[in-house]
């Protein structure tokens, strides 16, 4: 008897589950958020946020590079111009504003990407004020000095040369410059020449220029309301008033599928495969049903791609597939590295799992799955300050207000398997991706050629 249970016991563990129906969902309660522009052009948004003492704080200031023969350069300067903000001011060094940093009970870091300049921190509630002093000091008054400069241009010219040693950067930067052409976001990195041409004069100058309120959107979330938070900002940040330019980036290229791109990579012991397209912004009606279908695809551990290539086949350990937002448009991205011996059943396996989800309705459980997955971690990265204030800062950055926490669950909840069909078929065909591997070409080249067309870099 008791191993009759026992076997019954193990069989029950093997079964299937099914997962529990989803709930009705509750209506999200949206925070309020004081939406103000200020006098010098600056947009403060604020969001109380109780329970925790503290304050985050995300700026956004618009500072896309330019198209065209001057792109690498401003992404050198704009990259060193981040790693050194916080190096001086004309009133304080690196050491003071750390040393003034931890008094406050605070934390900031500044970085760029093709489309602005970010600051982002946190600070205990009562700090907000002298933080926010210190913020219109790096903002009026950066210093950029020479040692500062040298050190961290010597640093990133190293640290270049090591990221481009991956066959993962390699990838990435053929699969950005082949979507984008001269579009600045194919300048994913600098390049080496062009950061040991940056000097401390060109990183003012481009402060001067470029780095305004007029544009640029202050994010702050936490303990405080926001008529007094506002208020502390257009207290602290009254003499940000640089007239700067305010360029926004260019809308990006069409995505069309291209031939896949083999980069060589001799003697390597993996290929790296990446994939890129064209996916709907946050704003499109049909962002909802494509997340879905990008999750049953690839973009969680639950996936078909997870469960043909690493967990049923062993061919890779982590492939992924993600949409990103930047402001110029949308794109989907997959990618996986594989051994080099399994490189050709890999891409096999991966363009079936593509062409699955353009083609084949998914089930019903698979889209509850994938659609349950998609609220939770939603709810899940609003539930801390950092994430909320982090999402309110990317939606102003695309045009959006906090009534997207509201209505983006509700489209998820409307979604079909009709309607996850069609956004698969439009943005995961294999037909509109673009492909670029990265290996040994004498080994793969043959064989990949028998899949797909194939150029050679």
């Amino acid at each position: 008897m008791a191993t009759d249970r026992t076997a019954s016991k193990k069989a029950a563990d093997r079964a299937p589950r099914t997962p529990p129906p989803l709930a009705t969902q509750r209506a999200a309660k949206l925070p309020t958020v004081g939406d103000t522009v200020l006098d010098n052009g600056l947009r403060v948004l604020a969001v109380r946020r109780p329970g925790v003492p503290l304050v985050e704080l995300r700026l956004r200031v618009p500072l896309a590079a330019p198209t065209g023969r001057g792109g690498m350069a401003h992404v050198a300067r704009a990259t060193l111009l981040a790693d050194t903000l916080l190096s001086g001011t004309d009133q304080r060094d690196a050491t003071q504003i750390a040393v003034d940093l931890q008094s406050l009970g605070g934390q900031l870091s500044a970085s760029t990407d093709a489309d602005r300049l970010g600051f982002g921190g946190s600070v205990l509630t009562g700090g907000l004020r002298g933080m926010l002093d210190l913020l219109a000091e790096l903002l009026t008054s950066a210093s950029y000095p020479r040692r500062e400069v040298q050190g961290e241009r010597d640093r990133l010219v190293h640290e270049l040369a090591i990221h481009r040693s991956s066959a993962g950067v390699l990838a990435r930067e053929a699969l950005m410059a082949r979507m984008y052409g001269d579009h600045p976001y194919a300048l994913d990195l600098p390049t080496a020449e062009a950061v040991q041409d940056v000097r401390p004069k060109h990183l003012r100058a481009l402060h001067a220029a470029r780095i305004a309120p007029a544009g640029s959107v202050l994010t702050l979330v936490g303990d405080l309301s926001p008529a007094r938070a506002t208020a502390l900002v257009a207290q602290a940040l009254a003499g940000w008033t640089t007239a700067g330019e305010t360029t926004p980036t260019p809308p990006a290229p069409e995505q069309v599928g291209r031939a896949a791109l083999l980069i060589d990579r001799p003697g390597a012991v993996q290929t790296t495969l990446r994939f890129g397209g064209a996916a709907p912004s946050r704003s499109d009606p049909e962002f909802a049903a494509a997340t879905l279908a990008n999750l049953v695809f690839g973009g969680y551990f639950s996936s078909r791609w997870v469960a043909n290539i690493r967990e049923d086949k062993g061919y890779t350990y982590s492939p992924h597939s993600g949409i990103d937002h930047p402001p110029a448009g949308s794109r989907l991205t997959a990618g996986a590295d594989v051994a080099t011996d399994v490189t050709a059943p890999a891409l096999l396996e991966s363009l079936y799992e593509l062409g699955r989800i353009a083609t084949v309705p998914v089930s019903q459980a698979e889209l509850d799955m994938a659609r349950r997955y998609a609220i939770g971690t939603l709810a899940l990265s609003t539930a801390s300050q950092a994430g909320l204030a982090g999402l309110i800062s990317q939606l102003s950055g695309s045009g959006l207000g906090i009534e997207w926490l509201r209505d983006y669950p509700k489209a998820l909840e409307a979604v079909t398997v009709e309607d996850v069909l069609a956004a698969g078929a439009r943005w995961f065909a294999p037909s509109v991706l673009t492909p670029v591997f990265v290996g040994d070409t004498d080994v793969i080249a043959d064989s990949l050629g028998a899949l797909v067309a194939l150029e050679t870099a």
